[in-house]
């Protein structure tokens, strides 16, 4: 008997090992899954999309400029924004842009606040139409389009910055 009392104590001793490193397992894994929760909330599948409208000017003789306003609609509210930037590139003459669209992954509403770039190509003789779509440094979307007037060809690289009017 003494040797199965080593035996069952053996048996013993390795089941509570298994069950505290089951333990440690699940504790780990649910340590793991609190860890991840705000990253999984904050990932883009749990992010909102906002409409947005830009209404802007924009001018220049090879190096651009353009000033402007706009609005989101996020969650039934509005926030009215303003619009600057630079362009370089191919840019002649003026024109004024209206533009309607989306902006996606969007958080709260200052997530669209920031600098976006684009690549983009327009021409306005009296009319024309324009669509764009640009990235922010949050991950922010805007795709934008709409009309655009005034006389003006541009073929560009363009930085704009969006910052909500804090009026």
């Amino acid at each position: 008997m003494v040797g199965s009392d080593k035996v069952s104590a053996r048996v013993a001793d390795l089941g509570q090992a298994i069950v505290q490193a089951l333990t440690m397992a699940c504790s780990s894994a649910m340590l793991g899954l609190l860890v991840l929760i705000p990253t999984l909330l904050s990932s883009p599948a749990c992010a909102e999309t906002g409409a947005v409208r830009f209404k802007f000017f924009k001018a220049g003789w090879f190096v651009g400029a353009q000033t402007g306003a706009g609005i989101l609609e996020f969650h039934e509210k509005i926030y009215p924004f303003h619009i600057s930037g630079i362009s370089a590139g191919l840019t002649f003459g003026g024109s004024a842009t209206d533009l309607v669209g989306t902006a996606r992954n969007m958080q709260k509403p200052s997530d669209i606040e920031g600098i976006y770039t684009a690549l983009g190509a327009g021409v306005a003789v009296i009319r024309g139409m324009r669509a764009i779509q640009m990235r922010n440094a949050k991950g922010v979307i805007l795709t934008l389009e709409g009309k655009q007037l005034g006389l003006q060809f541009d073929f560009d690289l363009s930085g704009m910055s969006v910052s909500i009017s804090r009026d």
